[in-house]
């Protein structure tokens, strides 16, 4: 089939491209949803622009949309979107859904009244089996953004091994985060790994820290 991909550049959109590869799809288009609003429902925030440099890195079209992140409201742009994906001829679009019925249950509902397929290849996946997945295949994961008890100003910018999940698996038994972070405890973004045709590098960040949360903001970055 002829595919798009929802993509944020997180580890779970980055995935969801892989999976679409390896079921021999033809990927078409990546889709960023850009939202003005921190805190949007549905699409992730921080670092979205690096999408347009990962697009190049992939060597796969990107159609950026922007909407205000207004609850419900951007949904009405995300349907657009599909709406002009549909009259391109795509026929499905891949999510990196993976516990979040919220988002889950409203792109399939778009998906319905266009008349795309959606299709969500780790939902419901084991959680530490998919972390040590992600690692094992050679993806560069790296923290963008914390909130949850246990992850501080260090785990900005660190990188996601073994030894990270390692700690995470000790965070879970202690103050019982997800693993992959489904309940937002952490964002990611992937800048290099086995579907990419080059990497990221990151030229230039900076962390910012309110309290008990954070960002990692990438500042400038090249494809290599």
């Amino acid at each position: 089939m002829d595919v798009a991909i929802l993509f944020s550049g997180g580890k779970d959109s980055t995935m969801a491209v892989y999976a679409a590869l390896e079921a021999k799809e033809d990927v078409k288009y990546l889709l960023s949803i850009k939202s003005k609003n921190d805190e949007s429902y549905m699409f992730h925030v921080p670092n979205i622009h690096i999408t347009d440099l990962l697009s190049q890195a992939l060597e796969i079209p990107i159609m950026s949309v922007e909407t205000e992140g207004v609850k419900e409201e951007e949904l009405q742009d995300l349907k657009n979107a599909f709406i002009n994906l549909k009259n391109l001829g795509i026929e499905a679009v891949y999510t990196g859904a993976l516990y979040s019925v919220y988002q889950k249950s409203r792109i399939e509902k778009l998906g319905s009244e266009v008349g795309l397929k959606i299709i969500s290849p780790y939902w419901h996946v084991d959680e530490l089996e998919y972390m040590r997945k992600i690692v094992s295949l050679g993806f560069k994961v790296i923290i963008c953004g914390v909130a949850a008890w246990g992850l501080d100003e260090s785990w900005l910018g660190r990188v996601i091994d073994d030894q990270t999940i390692d700690e995470l698996v000790e965070l879970k038994e202690k103050y019982g985060i997800n693993i992959a972070f489904e309940g937002g405890e952490a964002e990611t973004l992937a800048i290099d790994g086995p579907i990419f045709k080059r990497k990221i590098k990151i030229l230039k960040y900076k962390k910012e820290w309110h309290l008990d949360s954070g960002v990692y903001i990438i500042e400038d970055a090249i494809i290599d």
